[in-house]
């Protein structure tokens, strides 16, 4: 774990620092004089607990907890260590995890750290299982075939076979380099489907399949012409411009091709 010790008395924050040394499950830790101090170090360096005084010169304790939430910064879980014990309730309104008086023994500070990295634990664990859906996704094999739903059948094609999508009122129209297919769907669901698969937009009812692009120039409105493989042009808007930049890993010459 990682803690910060935020406290105005060096005496307070020698003491602290001596147990946390004194314990494996403490990867690293850091001191801070005041709140503006433990703010930029939080800023650059987020921890797992906070080990937080409470009366300190211009920001307090408290407000700090207020300042990290406002800056939309990972709160750590907090205990506090003062030696006003009227702060109780306003520390455990910030939902503190421990409240310790001072002049405090290293039993006393060991409880409390048990309580917070167990808490910080937790947060990690759920936190995790937030993003857990999405990492799964990331790894998942991507299918090679898409189905899609045409005259009453299910047909499987391959995504890459398909130059471009056009919206049609209601429907978009799938063309391939032979054949096309014309499905009800908007034209913004077919852009998030297929996004993965290398489509970009380049109007708002245009889409087409980055792989069949063979040239791109600036033309006299802002805008950019784009021609595919088998000579057929499309124009790109201002508004989609930016989604050109993807269809290259990265880009040679000395000045870039695209405008801002």
């Amino acid at each position: 774990m990682r803690v910060l010790i935020v406290d105005d008395e060096p005496l307070a924050q020698t003491a602290l620092a001596r147990i946390l040394g004194s314990r494996q499950d403490v990867d690293s830790f850091d001191c801070a004089a005041d709140s503006v101090e433990a703010l930029d170090k939080l800023r650059k360096n987020p921890c797992d607990v906070l080990l937080l005084d409470i009366n300190m010169p211009e920001v307090s304790g408290i407000e700090l907890v207020d300042r990290l939430k406002e800056n939309g910064l990972p709160l750590p879980s907090i205990v506090f260590v003062t030696a006003y014990e009227q702060h109780a309730i306003a520390a455990f309104e910030k939902q503190a995890v421990d409240y310790v008086l001072k002049p405090f023994s290293a039993d006393r500070i060991g409880e409390a750290l048990n309580r917070a990295f167990r808490r910080a634990a937790g947060e990690r664990a759920s936190q995790l299982l937030k993003v857990l859906p999405a990492l799964q996704r990331s790894v998942r094999p991507q299918p090679d075939r898409i189905a899609i739903k045409a005259k009453g059948r299910i047909l499987f094609i391959d995504p890459s076979e398909i130059v471009s999508v056009h919206a049609e009122g209601n429907y978009v129209l799938l063309q391939k380099s032979s054949g096309s297919y014309l499905l009800r769907e908007s034209i913004s669901e077919m852009a998030s489907k297929l996004q993965s698969y290398g489509f970009i937009r380049i109007h708002r009812s245009v889409l087409v399949n980055g792989s069949y692009v063979e040239e791109i120039h600036p033309l006299l409105t802002g805008e950019y012409g784009l021609r595919i493989r088998g000579g057929k042009h499309f124009t790109v808007t201002r508004t989609y411009k930016k989604n050109l930049k993807s269809l290259a890993e990265f880009w040679v010459g000395k000045e870039s091709p695209l405008v801002e």
